[in-house]
């Protein structure tokens, strides 16, 4: 497997599913045209989408913990970081959908809440860029694998 192959492929992921949510985002800011704070708006939305932000955002920091933990040092290189990369899409998947709800919710209601949750899940996922030193990090690596992967 050629390490910054692997490293540009998942940077290359991230960028994607981020710049679908951005475009997205400011396709529906841009839609909408106006935002209110009104909490009395029917429609469980409103309420629905804190709560799917909280899962989105926990759940995928204890559902990549827990994928990475599985990880045994003594495994391959290449097994470990198969099994990273797939903890790395579940991870973006789970922040990915509540931002999706919010922006939808945004949409149909005009409510700014979803709008502000929508924006910080970005922001969240923005910062969950893939790189060397969070590979290293995450898995369990050997110092020969690890001059590997700086190395790439």
């Amino acid at each position: 497997m050629d390490l910054k192959n692997f490293i540009k492929s998942l940077s290359i992921l991230h960028l994607l599913l981020l710049g679908v949510l951005v475009i997205i985002t400011i396709w529906v800011i841009y839609k909408v045209n106006s935002f209110n704070s009104n909490t009395a708006i029917e429609g469980m939305l409103l309420y629905v989408v804190p709560l799917f932000a909280m899962v989105g955002y926990f759940g995928s920091q204890w559902i990549f913990k827990k994928m990475i933990s599985s990880i045994q040092i003594a495994t391959k290189l290449e097994d470990k970081l198969r099994k990273y990369k797939s903890a790395l899409q579940l991870k973006y998947t789970f922040i990915e959908i509540p931002a999706f709800i919010g922006l939808f919710a945004y949409n149909t209601s005009g409510n700014a809440l979803p709008l502000v949750i929508s924006i910080c899940l970005i922001a969240y996922l923005a910062v969950q860029r893939p790189n060397k030193e969070h590979i290293i990090k995450s898995i369990p690596v050997t110092e020969d694998e690890q001059e590997k992967i700086q190395l790439a």
